[in-house]
């Protein structure tokens, strides 16, 4: 699985136009990036969505070393926390100091890159906080220039995510790119191999039910494995599968949500989703060895962060009368401007074979019990270990490319091959 991402804040001058804490901020990060996937996910869109709390996070956090007033309690208020507490600060540098890395095939990132146009001051305090913030760093840049944002962004986003498509975000849509004088740019990137891998003679074509109803042959993996499984049930009585799969000399694991009745609509489920929930269950799946069929897929889109972070209430932050971002220079003369979110991912047969677990839980059933995700279906990127949601995912619709066969993943108005 190979998913990255690009968050991107453009900021203008406005002169120009421990213990029950840890636990409780893993509660508030789980409701964020529910918050964020709900409006990402909206029930009104049935396409594809991949998103990464934590990647969008992580630029809110930095912007809180330099938000003063109303715009700081803003953004305090949309993430649950601020990093002037100084536990809360401890506890985040820590979680971003133990990545999930591993010889074995595993390799997480999380950077922040601050591009500065030459000339404009800093504060030195701001420029320590964020150096000291998830491998975050300040480089000197020409936002002036009309391409310069969308190019240095890009380049450097090429940079850290090997293999990342050339076609990077820019602010083209949103006007006065030229007057910038800071763009703050984040990208997460995972790259890890199955502990228990699928084999590609394994795979096969096999029904995908659309949420339109449309029945489309897909290439579906499959193995039996050892896995977490559970069935349980959310608020309003309906019936759920989780299964997870792990990756290799990793903590981060794959959680997949099913629906148990093939009726029920993924967004009945996505409604009563909470922390408390997901918590619940994936803190009670248990060993079982089942026939699993998992279609193999790769997904990309992107989201005006704006206009999300709008509706939550962060609004001083995009408005050059009121927003207050004096920590970064000094002067109280930034807004932002622009904040867009990219994410892709893909799942694929690749990984490496281990040895399996010698405890196992069987359901009692007088046959291998099978987890098909035969349709529509939400699934997550999790380190059971902090409680960092990596990545929140949605499929809803498969379709199949006319010309060459070839299959891909339908997501808004991008088709991802």
């Amino acid at each position: 699985m190979w998913p990255a991402l690009v968050t991107l804040l453009l900021l203008h001058s406005c002169l120009h136009g421990q213990g029950d804490l840890r636990e409780d901020l893993t509660l508030l990060k789980t409701e964020f990036a529910l918050r964020l996937y709900r409006d990402a996910a909206d029930p009104r869109n049935e396409t594809n969505v991949v998103i990464s709390p934590a990647g969008v996070s992580l630029p809110l956090e930095i912007l809180q070393f330099g938000a003063q007033g109303n715009t700081g309690r803003q953004l305090a208020q949309v993430l649950g926390y601020t990093v002037h507490d100084r536990r809360v600060k401890e506890i985040l540098r820590t979680a971003y100091t133990t990545l999930p890395n591993s010889g074995q095939g595993t390799r997480m990132e999380l950077a922040c890159t601050l591009f500065v146009q030459a000339g404009t001051p800093l504060s030195p305090c701001f420029v320590e906080q964020l150096s000291r913030w998830a491998n975050s760093s300040v480089e000197p840049a020409h936002l002036s220039e009309p391409s310069g944002p969308s190019m240095q962004a890009k380049e450097w986003a090429s940079w850290k995510i090997a293999g990342d498509d050339p076609g990077g975000p820019t602010w083209e849509h949103g006007g006065g790119a030229g007057l910038a004088q800071l763009a703050l740019v984040s990208i997460m990137s995972f790259q890890s191999t199955w502990r228990q891998k699928f084999s590609s003679r394994d795979t096969q074509l096999l029904p995908f039910t659309s949420a339109q109803g449309l029945i489309l042959q897909v290439p579906m993996m499959y193995q039996m494995a050892e896995v977490n499984y559970g069935q349980f049930q959310d608020p309003a009585g309906h019936q759920v599968r989780v299964l997870e799969l792990p990756y290799l000399g990793s903590t981060v694991s794959l959680l997949l949500v099913l629906p148990r009745d093939k009726d029920t609509p993924l967004s009945l489920i996505e409604s009563h989703l909470t922390a408390s929930i997901l918590h619940v269950w994936t803190s009670s799946l248990r060993r079982a060895r089942m026939d699993v069929f998992l279609p193999r897929f790769r997904i990309q889109n992107h989201f005006n962060l704006k206009s999300i972070l709008n509706s939550w209430g962060v609004t001083d932050l995009f408005d050059p009368l009121k927003a207050n971002l004096k920590g970064i220079s000094g002067q109280d003369d930034f807004y932002v401007s622009e904040a867009i979110h990219k994410a892709k991912i893909e799942v694929s047969e690749e990984g490496t074979e281990a040895s399996t677990a010698a405890a196992l839980l069987l359901l009692k059933r007088s046959r291998i019990p099978f987890f098909k995700a035969d349709r529509p279906f939400f699934f997550f990127l999790r380190e059971p270990t902090t409680g960092r949601t990596v990545f929140f995912d949605r499929i809803q619709i498969y379709q199949h490319l006319s010309s060459n066969k070839r299959p891909f993943v339908r997501c808004g108005n991008k088709h991802s091959f």
